[in-house]
C-alpha cells in the first residue's frame, strides 16, 4: 500500500504481529518448563513413595514363581520375578515403574502393570535406556517406545541391596506434547484473529486520524490555476502538526497571489501599453507603404515590417486577454447558437486557407440544427484557432476534417488532421501557454506563432464549462476534441 494509511496499518499490523510472536514464545517455554518440572517432581515423588514402602518388604528374587511374560523381561537362561508382596506395591502406581536388578548378567528388570502392557521390545529399550542412565550416573531421562506410548521421560533412585539395583518411574510426554500442541494452536489461532481484527481497526482509526490531511489535500486541489488562490485552508480546531501544516500552506498560497497577481498586473499593463504605439507603427508604416516615391527596396522592408508589427499586435492582444481572464474581467456573452452559423464562417475562411497551405479543409456542417449556450465570437476564435494549426502542422496534400455531434449533454466539436502528430510527452505540454512544437514540424517556418493559441483555447473551453482534449500519435496525425456542455450553469 502506497498511501500512508495503508503504510500505518501495515507497520501496525508487523508490530502486534511480532508482539504476540514474542508473548506466544514466551507462554510456551514457560508452559513446557512448568510442565517438565511438574513431571519430575511427580516421577521424585512416586519414586520416594515406591522406595518408602519397599524399605519393609523382602527383597529377595522370588525363583519359584510361574513365569508371567506379560509382566517379567527375562533373559532365555533363567527367569526370576519379584515377590507377591512388592509385585503388589508396585502395581499400586498408574505410572510406568521399573525395578532394575543389582546383577544384569541375571535377569535385568521387572515392570509393574501399567508398563506390562506394552510388547516385549518396547520394554526391553526402556530398560536398556534406564540401565545406560544408571550406569553413566545420570538421574532423568529419556525412553523411546513405539505407538502409541512414544517417548517416556523416566527417574532414577539408586537402591541399596544385594538384589534390587535401582527404582525408575516414567511418565509418558505424548499427553504433554498433545497438551503443548493444543496450546500452540490456540495461540496461533487467537494470534491470527487478533492481528486481524487490529489491523481492521488500525485502518479505520488511521483513516479517521488522517481525515483532515485528506480535506486539506483536497482543498489544495481545488485551489488549482491562478484564479482559486484567494481561497484559503481551515484551520483544524486542534493544535499540532496539521495546524503547522495548514498555516504554512496558506502563508505560501498568500506569497502565490501576490505574485501571480503582480504577474498578471504586469502583463495586463505591458499588453495595454503596447497596443498605442503598434496602432502609430502599423500607421505610419501603411501610410509610408503607400507613398508614390518609395523605393522596391524600401517597400521590401516596410512590408515585412508590417507583417511582424501584425505578429506583435496579436501577440499583445492574446496576452491582454489572456491577463484579463485569469483576474475575471473578461466575460462571456453566452446565448442559443445554432452551430451550423459559425461552422458555415469557419468553411468560407478555411476555403481560403486550404489553397494557400495546399490542404485539404472539410467542414462537416451538420443538417439539423445544434443549439447550444455559447459566446459566438469566442467559440469562432475556437475553431479558428484549432483549424489553423491542424493546417499549420499538416503534410502537403494532407486532411482536415471539422465536425460537431450533438448529444444530451453536451456539444462536442472535433477537429482532425492527418499531420506531423505529436508524442505523449507534447501532449502534456500542448496547452501551456508560450509552448510552441519543433519549428522544424511546422509548414511555416520559424515564425509559427508564439504559443498562445492553445492555451487561449483552453481558457474559451473551460470558460464555458468545456473541456478540450488532445489525442495524437506521432505521424499520424491529431484529434482536437472540445466539449460544451448543454446546460446554462458553467
Amino acid at each position: 500500500m502506497q498511501s500512508i494509511r495503508g503504510q500505518l496499518a501495515t507497520w501496525y499490523a508487523l508490530a502486534m504481529g511480532a508482539t504476540l510472536a514474542v508473548f506466544a514464545v514466551a507462554v510456551y517455554s514457560v508452559e513446557r518448563s512448568w510442565i517438565n518440572e511438574r513431571i519430575e517432581e511427580r516421577l521424585q515423588i512416586e519414586a520416594n513413595l515406591i522406595v518408602a514402602s519397599l524399605s519393609g518388604a523382602d527383597f529377595a528374587i522370588d525363583t519359584t514363581a510361574a513365569l508371567d511374560t506379560s509382566t517379567v523381561i527375562f533373559q532365555p537362561s533363567v527367569a526370576y520375578v519379584p515377590g507377591p508382596e512388592i509385585a503388589a506395591r508396585l502395581n499400586n502406581v498408574s505410572d510406568y515403574v521399573l525395578l532394575l536388578t543389582a546383577d544384569p548378567r541375571r535377569a535385568r528388570h521387572y515392570f509393574n502393570d501399567a508398563a506390562a502392557a506394552n510388547s516385549i521390545e518396547d520394554l526391553n529399550e526402556f530398560a536398556i535406556a534406564a540401565r545406560e542412565a544408571l550406569d553413566s550416573g545420570s538421574d532423568f531421562g529419556y525412553a523411546d517406545l513405539n505407538l502409541p506410548v512414544g517417548r517416556v521421560r523416566f527417574y532414577l533412585t539408586p537402591l541399596q541391596g544385594p538384589h534390587y539395583a535401582a527404582v525408575v518411574t516414567g511418565v509418558p510426554t505424548s499427553e504433554v506434547r498433545s497438551h503443548l500442541d493444543r496450546l500452540l494452536a490456540v495461540m496461533v489461532t487467537v494470534a491470527t484473529l487478533v492481528v486481524t481484527a487490529s489491523t481492521w481497526i488500525a485502518y479505520l482509526l488511521a483513516g479517521r486520524t488522517l481525515k483532515p490531511v485528506d480535506l486539506i489535500v483536497d482543498e489544495v486541489e481545488a485551489i488549482s490555476g491562478g484564479r482559486s488562490l484567494h481561497r484559503r485552508l481551515a484551520i483544524p480546531r486542534t493544535r499540532g502538526e496539521l495546524t503547522r501544516l495548514t498555516s504554512t500552506l496558506n502563508a505560501m498560497l498568500g506569497r502565490l497571489e501576490n505574485s501571480f497577481f503582480a504577474l498578471r498586473r504586469f502583463t495586463a499593463d505591458a499588453s495595454h501599453e503596447l497596443k498605442t504605439p503598434l496602432t502609430v507603427l502599423r500607421a505610419g508604416i501603411e501610410r509610408a507603404i503607400t507613398h508614390p516615391s518609395a523605393s522596391d527596396d524600401v517597400l521590401e522592408v516596410l512590408e515585412e515590417t508590417l507583417v511582424e508589427v501584425n505578429r506583435m499586435t496579436e501577440l499583445v492582444d492574446s496576452l491582454l486577454m489572456l491577463a484579463r481572464a485569469d483576474e475575471g474581467r473578461t466575460s462571456l456573452h453566452r446565448e442559443p447558437v445554432d452551430i451550423r452559423e459559425i461552422m458555415g464562417e469557419v468553411a468560407e475562411t478555411a476555403s481560403i486557407l486550404e489553397e494557400q497551405a495546399s490542404v485539404q479543409v472539410e467542414v462537416k456542417v451538420p443538417e439539423e440544427p445544434q443549439v447550444a449556450p455559447l459566446d459566438r465570437s469566442r467559440v469562432r476564435q475556437l475553431l479558428m484557432n484549432l483549424l489553423t494549426n491542424a493546417i499549420k502542422f499538416n503534410q502537403a496534400g494532407g486532411k482536415v476534417t471539422v465536425e460537431s455531434k450533438l448529444d444530451e449533454e453536451s456539444l462536442t466539436i472535433l477537429v482532425k488532421d492527418t499531420g506531423v502528430g505529436m508524442s505523449s510527452t507534447e501532449l502534456e505540454q500542448v496547452f501551456q501557454r508560450f509552448w510552441r512544437a519543433d519549428p522544424a514540424r511546422s509548414r511555416v517556418g520559424k515564425r509559427a506563432g508564439a504559443g498562445l493559441g492553445l492555451a487561449i483555447c483552453k481558457w474559451i473551453a473551460e470558460a464555458h464549462g468545456g473541456s478540450i482534449d488532445a489525442k495524437s500519435v506521432r505521424g499520424k496525425g491529431t484529434t482536437m476534441e472540445v466539449r460544451f456542455p448543454i446546460e446554462n450553469e458553467v
